[in-house]
């Protein structure tokens, strides 16, 4: 028997997949709710094999919950549904070493596959996303543009982030504004914008 968990904020789509997974054979819904705050508890809990996870959920986001699943409940494997056909957010999934990921416009009738597929250890990709991550272009930044960049989003300033490198406020500033203006970024804010929406960050 496959135990499965649901994180999916929308309730029709998310009493959709309980009803359509409990009716395969070999296949149990042991929960199901719409906050990803939840998700490491309710796992813990109730030891699911699969756990599929819209990728915005209120509380906490599937790939965040995906990523700490991996260390709370080892034996768990994950499956993120997403409706947004983005490159960046299928490289952000397997670089959380997740199991699949599917598109909300999966034929509904190979979903019990795929979930069998991730509990028996294969990896289950939706092949148009994975065609489209392999064409996307790589990150315009440098490893030490990102690096500061992070650090910016993470509420640091110049100074904190010059302190914790080692370099001076004003090479901080400079690859600052390098990235600004490599992004085509308004701002800092703009371009951490940019990098989150793109997978950079």
């Amino acid at each position: 028997m496959v135990r499965v968990l649901i994180a999916e904020d929308m309730l029709m789509l998310r009493k959709a997949l309980v009803s359509l997974l409990e009716l395969e054979p070999g296949i149990e819904v042991v929960a199901d709710f719409s906050d990803g705050a939840q998700i490491v508890r309710r796992a813990q809990e109730v030891r699911p094999d699969v756990a599929i996870l819209d990728i915005d959920l209120p509380g906490m986001d599937g790939l965040t919950a995906a990523a700490a699943l991996r260390t709370a409940v080892p034996e768990c494997r994950t499956m993120i549904l997403t409706s947004l056909r983005r490159p960046e957010h299928l490289r952000r999934a397997l670089a959380a070493r997740v199991h699949g990921f599917l598109l909300k416009d999966w034929d509904p009738e190979r979903l019990s596959d795929a979930v069998r597929s991730v509990a028996a250890g294969e990896r289950v990709i939706d092949p148009g996303m994975a065609l489209a991550a392999l064409d996307a272009q790589p990150p315009p930044l440098t490893a030490r543009e990102l690096q500061v960049l992070q650090m910016t989003s993470q509420g640091e300033d110049v100074r904190q982030i010059a302190g914790r490198l080692t370099l001076s406020a004003g090479t901080v500033r400079n690859y600052l504004s390098t990235v600004v203006s490599k992004v085509g970024a308004r701002n800092r804010v703009d371009a951490i914008r940019i990098a989150r929406e793109a997978g950079w960050l």
